[in-house]
């Protein structure tokens, strides 16, 4: 029982720790569905609970890391600068090179 309840928490703590919204996403959905899955596939060797926990646990880690690789996709494509009106440009900022290296906007 407590092997269980240690199980559960660590799964809880390393889901927590998810960063972007489709990464806590992915781990609560990851979570939920290697609980169904782990209990199914440990019921039948008469250990339901246990599989449970550790299909959460599985579960949440591979949904957090799908969930992540998709907010760093998002991220990338969402590149650009706010003008003095406070509008978004999603293209870069448009600028020179001055002689000493220094990158100028306009």
């Amino acid at each position: 029982m407590k092997k269980n309840i240690l199980t559960l928490l660590s799964a809880v703590a390393l889901a927590s720790c998810a960063t972007g919204p489709n990464a806590q996403t992915g781990s609560v959905i990851g979570a939920l569905g290697g609980a169904a899955v782990g209990g199914i596939i440990g019921n039948q060797s008469g250990r339901g609970l246990e599989g449970a926990a550790i299909g959460a646990g599985l579960g949440a880690l591979g949904g957090n890391a799908l969930g992540n690789s998709k907010d760093q996709r998002n991220a990338q494509g969402q590149q650009g600068y706010y003008d003095r009106n406070g509008r978004w440009h999603p293209q870069q900022q448009q600028g020179y090179y001055d002689k000493y290296g220094n990158y100028r906007y306009y």
